[in-house]
């Protein structure tokens, strides 16, 4: 299974989140103002233990019935203004936040448009459909809560601890006893909580990968009868995802079980000393109820810590995995300066191309080595090759799919690299062996292939040259949904619509890679009829591995170890190279 990059040592959680301020600078006015009437709320919190010595000592103490109900007023609207303050705070911070998460999973879809094929080929889907759903709604947590009450409680705490020891110095340092063990235990805590944050997020990746493999691959694990083989794997990695997740639980519990216990035994012994001090003379009762109310107060922004920092941790762990896909390098957009155009060059040329994929070892043979050929404009030109041959790769790097190591591509004489890549784009169309269609209607996945221009005679040219007239007798026509991956269709019916995207824009340059293997007979003749017809108005490079096929080309070019060895007709290849005609014997053999 592909695996992501290790994450870096000695990450540092706050470095990584800060990474989130160009995401969240737009709506800082709003969170500024969400974190400070979260403070104001809180405090007004810790008035109330005040308003309580002043009744126990005041009208309490004095018999005072009028006093004890403004008292009580004034705990009531004080109350009343803790939680409509924190009401406040929730409101300010749900839109702009959900803006924020937005604009995250959009310019990661956008990043994932401009990073190389090379790219997806070692990336698991799974890791980057985990990236943009779970761990962006982990981030987006993290700035709604945590971030404001790290902060809120932590001001809280501080402004609590120095009320209790302007009350009594005495149980102020009690209560101060657990602080440093809770310190060193959240120090801890932190440093084991993110490895194994990040392992879970990983594995959730993982098994992402899993489903969504299963989901495509329905009908093979259906026909193979592997549905038991495929839900063991799943129960496997189900498995290791639950026992990441119980040592997150474990570590959790640990840290809640320590920052509960040892508050709770320092307010105790402060009951205690208190409750002597009041029986001494040296402490007013309502001093001891006010100061045991602050503490008492204190209690959820102390416990609320172990799990902020979690919290805190996963959306760091979230931000790294988020931050290792926005850091690949994307496509360049630059120009490359052209190497010189060769007096007379025309048509699409390859000189001395070699190639060798970016994370093979540098030791390694290169896949295509020191190409030379030149299609001439309007000619078109078939590829034959054995299997493994390069031949895929080879029209990979037209469209700069691939980028070229060595050497370098030509259309009419201008250097590929020159050109951006929409501009080479527009110029080059390409069909694939393996065609992929989209959750769209069967007209909207042949018109991808336009400019945005063409209309519904393009699209109807473009279905008589793929002889896909078969679209017309669907439920809505051209109009009909194909589902996802068009897997509602046959392969043939997908190979002609990928066809019919290859040719509607009436491109230049034409890139054909094995267009017709899924046609039966009768269908791919009719195909090859109307398809000369629109290789006789374009360049075109076709790999072939059928006779049919190789006779729609002018030319065909033998491709064998990485190296073009011939070039000619069909007929001269036959009569003069062994392994051409080896090649043609199987095909028309399997024919």
């Amino acid at each position: 299974m592909p695996t992501t990059p290790a994450p870096a040592e000695g990450r540092s959680a706050v470095r990584t989140l800060l990474r989130l301020w160009p995401y969240v600078r737009p709506v800082r006015a709003r969170l500024f103002t969400a974190a400070f009437v979260a403070i104001l709320a809180s405090c007004t919190g810790l008035v109330i233990p005040l308003v309580l010595k002043w009744m126990v000592d005041g009208p309490v103490a004095g018999r005072d019935p009028a006093g004890v109900w403004l008292g009580a007023l004034f705990l009531l609207l004080l109350g009343l203004a803790e939680a409509l303050l924190f009401g406040l705070r929730r409101w300010l911070v749900a839109r702009p936040l959900s803006h924020v998460e937005a604009e995250m999973r959009a310019g990661l879809y956008r990043h994932l448009q401009r990073l190389p094929v090379a790219f997806h080929d070692r990336w698991a889907s799974g890791q980057l459909l985990s990236r943009g759903t779970t761990d962006l709604m982990l981030v987006r947590m993290f700035l709604a809560f945590p971030l404001t009450f790290l902060l809120v409680n932590g001001v809280t705490i501080l402004v609590g601890v120095i009320l209790m020891l302007l009350q009594d110095w005495t149980l102020g340092l009690v209560i101060l006893g657990p602080a440093v063990p809770v310190i060193v235990m959240c120090v801890v805590f932190e440093k084991r909580y993110a490895e194994v944050a990040r392992r879970a997020q990983d594995q959730v990746g993982d098994l992402t990968t899993v489903v969504e493999e299963s989901v495509l691959g329905i009908r093979i694990i259906k026909g193979f009868g592997r549905h038991r083989s495929q839900a063991r794997a799943f129960r496997e990695l189900s498995s290791t995802l639950r026992g990441t997740e119980l040592r997150k639980a474990r570590l959790l519990a640990v840290i809640w079980a320590v920052i509960v216990t040892l508050p709770e035994v320092a307010v105790g012994a402060a009951l205690v000393v208190g409750c002597v001090q009041v029986a001494d003379g040296q402490l007013s009762a309502g001093t001891l109820v006010a100061f045991l109310s602050t503490a008492l107060a204190l209690r959820w922004p102390v416990e609320s810590i172990g799990f902020l920092l979690a919290m805190s941790q996963e959306a760091a762990t979230a931000t790294e995995r988020y931050f290792e896909v926005i850091d690949e390098a994307p496509e360049s957009a630059e120009r490359h300066a052209p190497g010189g155009v060769a007096a007379g060059a025309e048509g699409l040329v390859f000189e001395g191309v070699s190639f060798r994929y970016p994370d093979a070892p540098p030791d390694s043979p290169p896949v295509l080595d020191r190409i030379d050929l030149r299609i001439r404009p309007g000619e078109s030109m078939a590829l034959v090759g054995a299997t493994g041959s390069g031949k895929t790769t080879l029209t990979a790097l037209v469209p700069r799919l691939h980028e070229v190591t060595s050497g370098r591509i030509t259309l009419d004489g201008e250097d590929i690299r020159a050109m951006s890549r929409e501009e080479l784009r527009s110029r080059v169309a390409v069909a694939f062996e393996e065609p992929t269609l989209f959750s769209a209607s069967v007209g909207e996945n042949v018109l991808m292939g336009a400019d945005g221009t063409a209309g519904a005679a393009e699209l109807d040219r473009a279905l008589d040259v793929a002889q896909a007239g078969f679209v017309h007798s669907l439920p809505q026509g051209t109009g009909t949904q194909v589902g996802e991956q068009g897997l509602s269709l046959s392969g043939g019916q997908r190979q002609r619509l990928a066809l019919a995207r290859a040719v509607v824009g009436r491109p230049r340059f034409l890139v054909l890679d094995d267009p017709l293997s899924a046609l039966d007979v009768h269908t791919e003749a009719a195909v090859e009829a109307a398809l000369r017809e629109v290789l006789a108005q374009t360049t075109a490079i076709v790999v072939a591995h059928r006779p049919s096929t190789v006779l729609l080309a002018d030319r065909v070019a033998l491709l064998s170890g990485g190296r073009i060895v011939a070039v000619g007709t069909h007929h001269e290849l036959l009569r003069s190279n062994a392994e051409y005609a080896h090649l043609m014997s199987g095909a028309e053999a399997h024919g």
